[in-house]
């Protein structure tokens, strides 16, 4: 397994992160400023206002895109796999053995 290889995995490994935990981060962004917003408009300043509904927009999108990340971690888990499974075969790391 060469520098060039362990680089890709690396960098899939961080797009898997960033597909997973994407819609989450968007969801909680966009409440947040819409909390924002109305906190703004109606000068209310609860801090537990911006906190509960962040956390039911997170657990709802977590909920709802749970099948694809199931099957994104599946796939990159499988694949990670396989990658162990040719290096063990070709007889370590670098092809030295």
């Amino acid at each position: 397994m060469s520098e060039l290889d362990v680089i890709q995995l690396g960098r899939e490994g961080v797009w898997v992160a960033v597909k997973l935990g994407g819609p989450m981060l968007a969801a909680a962004m966009a409440v947040g400023l819409v909390v924002a917003l109305f906190q703004a408009l109606t000068q209310i300043n609860e801090a537990t206002l911006t906190f509960v509904p962040k956390i039911l927009a997170v657990a709802l999108v977590a909920v709802l895109t749970a099948p694809f990340m199931v099957a994104t971690l599946d796939g990159f888990a499988r694949e990670l796999f396989d990658r162990m499974i040719a290096v063990g075969q070709g007889g370590g790391i670098g092809g030295a053995g």
